[in-house]
C-alpha cells in the first residue's frame, strides 16, 4: 500500500512539474524598464561669471541643480594661468559628484583650453577628435565618450563640442568632420551637445540636420545669458528611431556664465523604435 501511495506522489508531482512547464513556456517577460537619460549642455566661460568674476561654485550648483546624467562642457580651461592652474572638468566632477574629462582643444597660457564630459556613469572610453581648422583660426576638438546607462544594458556614445565663432565655412568643415566620426560608428545610439555657434537655418546646422535630430524643436535662445536672442548651443541626437524627447528647456540662469544651459531629458528606445506610451 505505501509503494503505490508513494508512486501516486511521484506521478502527482511529474504531472504538476509538467504543467508548470508548459504553462511557462507561453510567459512573456516584462519588458526592460525604459532608459532615461537627462543631457545638460554648458558653455561655462573658462569659469568666468557675468559679473566678472570666477564663478565655479555657481556653476557647480546649476549643474547640481539640473540633476544630469550627462554635460557636455564647452570653454574649458585645464591649468592655465588666467584660472588660477584649475583643472575645471576635474573640479566641477568634485563639486557635483560626476565623473568629470578634459579634452584639449589647443594649448593656452601655461595649460590648455577646450571640452569638458561630466558622467554619472562610468566612462568605458575617452577619445578626443581634432577638428579642421584653417591657419589663423583657434583650433577645436570633439570629445567623446562611451558610457554604458544601464549598467548591463546598451551602450551610447555622447560628444560634446565647441565650433569656430568667427567663420561659416570653419563650422561647416567643423560639422562635416563630426559628421564623418559618427557615420562611421554605424547605427548606435548617440548624443551630440555643445556651442555650435551656428544658427537653426545657417549652412553648418543644414549640415548637422542630414544626420542629426534636434532635441528642441522650438529653437529658443541660449545667449546672452542675461538677454537670449540667439540660438547657438544645441542637443542633437541620432540615430532619430531610437531617442524620444519626454523634456527639453533652456534653464533660467543668467547669471554663472555668459550662455544658459540647456537640458534634455531623452529616453532610449529599442532598435526598433517601439514606445511604450506617453508624449514627446
Amino acid at each position: 500500500m505505501g509503494r503505490i501511495i508513494q508512486g501516486a506522489g511521484v506521478l502527482l508531482l511529474l504531472f504538476f512539474l509538467a504543467v508548470f512547464l508548459q504553462a511557462g513556456c507561453g510567459v512573456v517577460p516584462p519588458p526592460p524598464r525604459p532608459v532615461r537619460i537627462r543631457v545638460l549642455s554648458y558653455n561655462i566661460r573658462h569659469g568666468l561669471g557675468m559679473e566678472g568674476g570666477m564663478d565655479l561654485d555657481g556653476q557647480a550648483r546649476v549643474i547640481r541643480r539640473a540633476a544630469p546624467d550627462l554635460v557636455a562642457l564647452q570653454e574649458v580651461d585645464e591649468g592655465t594661468r588666467r584660472s588660477l592652474g584649475i583643472r575645471e572638468a576635474g573640479l566641477l566632477g568634485r563639486k557635483t559628484g560626476l565623473h568629470g574629462v578634459f579634452g584639449k582643444a589647443m594649448d593656452f597660457d601655461g595649460g590648455g583650453y577646450g571640452e569638458g564630459i561630466l558622467s554619472r556613469f562610468p566612462l568605458l572610453r575617452v577619445i578626443r577628435h581634432p577638428l579642421p581648422a584653417a591657419k589663423g583660426y583657434e583650433p577645436r576638438a570633439l570629445l567623446e565618450v562611451r558610457v554604458r546607462p544601464a549598467g548591463s544594458g546598451p551602450g551610447i556614445v555622447f560628444f560634446g563640442t565647441h565650433l569656430d565663432h568667427l567663420s561659416q565655412a570653419q563650422r561647416v568643415a567643423q560639422a562635416k568632420e563630426i559628421n564623418r566620426v559618427a557615420a562611421a560608428l554605424g547605427d548606435r545610439p548617440m548624443i551630440l551637445a555643445g556651442d555650435l555657434n551656428a544658427r537653426p537655418g545657417g549652412r553648418a546646422m543644414k549640415e548637422f540636420f542630414k544626420l542629426w535630430t534636434p532635441a528642441d524643436r522650438r529653437r529658443r535662445p541660449t545667449f546672452p545669458a542675461d538677454k537670449p536672442g540667439r540660438k547657438i548651443d544645441w542637443i542633437l541626437f541620432r540615430p532619430a528611431r531610437r531617442w524620444r524627447v519626454l523634456e527639453f528647456k533652456v534653464l533660467d540662469e543668467p547669471e554663472a556664465s555668459d550662455h544658459r544651459p540647456l537640458l534634455a531629458v531623452l529616453e532610449l528606445l529599442p532598435p526598433d523604435g517601439s514606445r511604450s506610451g506617453g508624449k514627446d
